[in-house]
């Protein structure tokens, strides 16, 4: 399980390395929508907040929908703080690092061993019926 978090967390910086990483419930909805063929796996983040937050809960479960119908490969995590610090919280983004996409490279290529590791374990955990599995983001 650790090494799936570490496999996240390179997955993220390098989406980010290479401007493919859309953060925030707004941004990545709007994506979504927009361009869905384009995202390749979606990360949900939860906070302490989240069981009294029903607007974010809501938007979780449509966009949880969106990614299942889509094919798209969907993770939790249950620490948006230490996503946020994954992800270089530019100012203002930590109040909304609850969503956060990846999308494919433009010109096609699909090299990232990281982010081939996640859509393995995502599609390892549906066929245990675990839709949305839940991967921790250790600390360093």
């Amino acid at each position: 399980m650790e090494a799936i978090g570490k496999s996240l967390k390179e997955a993220l910086k390098s989406a980010q390395c290479e401007d493919r990483l859309t953060v925030g419930v707004y941004e990545s909805a709007k994506i979504m929508n927009d361009d869905p063929d384009s995202v390749s796996f979606c990360v949900l983040a939860t906070d302490d907040e989240w069981e009294c937050d029903i607007a974010l809960q809501i938007h979780f479960t449509l966009i949880q929908s969106f990614c299942f119908d889509n094919d798209i490969s969907i993770v939790r995590v249950n620490d948006m703080q230490r996503l946020a610090e994954i992800i270089g919280d530019k100012a203002g983004q930590l109040e909304d690092a609850h969503c956060c996409l990846i999308t494919n490279p433009a010109d096609g290529s699909w090299e990232d061993a990281a982010l081939e590791q996640l859509h393995l374990f995502c599609e390892e955990s549906r066929s245990l019926n675990d839709w949305v599995p839940e991967i921790t983001l250790l600390e360093g």
